[in-house]
């Protein structure tokens, strides 16, 4: 346990994109060696930066409704980690938040995956966690969470739950009559062998 203090330790005073932040470094995410469930976000945007919680916001409450579980659990680390692509806020764009930072996954990720040791099911929220659990599924967010079952048990590629995606779910309703129900199902299979 040692070892995976000093880690994290490290991990949360990094200051590798101190220059390139606008906000000052902050990583934020939740790690325990015991989660079996791995929450692959993008990277925190401004509230979650200001309250050091991940996904403490609307697209949080939608990610634990999608999951079919409680706050409760969502932030117990020995049960889910949260471990976005980029563990600091990289600023806002035109059109939202900008992408997370490129120097993040290099310096930590592997580190920081390779102590999960129970895990058994990953959850790629967006683009850039798809892009790096799923190399093989493309660039194409829709096509790749279409192809949902073609990549589990293990990992579940999901569109971000912001707000912002309400265009999105609305046209793809299959998303919600066929790929929640079965993250659900597998949310509830994977904690239940505590």
């Amino acid at each position: 346990m040692a070892c995976i203090t000093t880690l994290l330790a490290e991990v949360r005073n990094c200051t590798l994109c101190a220059e390139a932040l606008p906000l000052g470094p902050r990583p934020v995410f939740q790690l325990h060696p015991s989660a079996r469930i791995l929450i692959a976000g993008q990277a925190p945007g401004r509230k979650v930066h200001e309250t050091g919680v991940p996904f403490d916001d609307a697209s949080g409450e939608r990610l634990r409704h999608w999951m079919g579980i409680s706050r409760d659990v969502f932030y117990d680390a020995r049960r889910v980690a949260i471990v976005p692509m980029g563990l600091c806020f990289p600023g806002t764009g035109r059109s939202g938040d900008l992408p997370p930072r490129a120097q993040c996954a290099p310096a930590w990720r592997a580190a920081l995956l390779g102590s999960l040791e129970q895990l058994e099911l990953t959850l790629a929220i967006g683009r850039y966690a798809q892009a790096y659990h799923l190399p093989e599924a493309g660039s194409n967010l829709t096509e790749t969470v279409r192809a949902w079952r073609q990549h589990g048990p293990h990992t579940m590629p999901l569109p971000h739950p912001s707000p912002r995606n309400n265009p999105w779910l609305k046209r793809h309703p299959w998303f919600e009559a066929e790929l929640l129900p079965a993250l659900r199902a597998r949310v509830a299979e994977v904690l239940a062998r505590e």
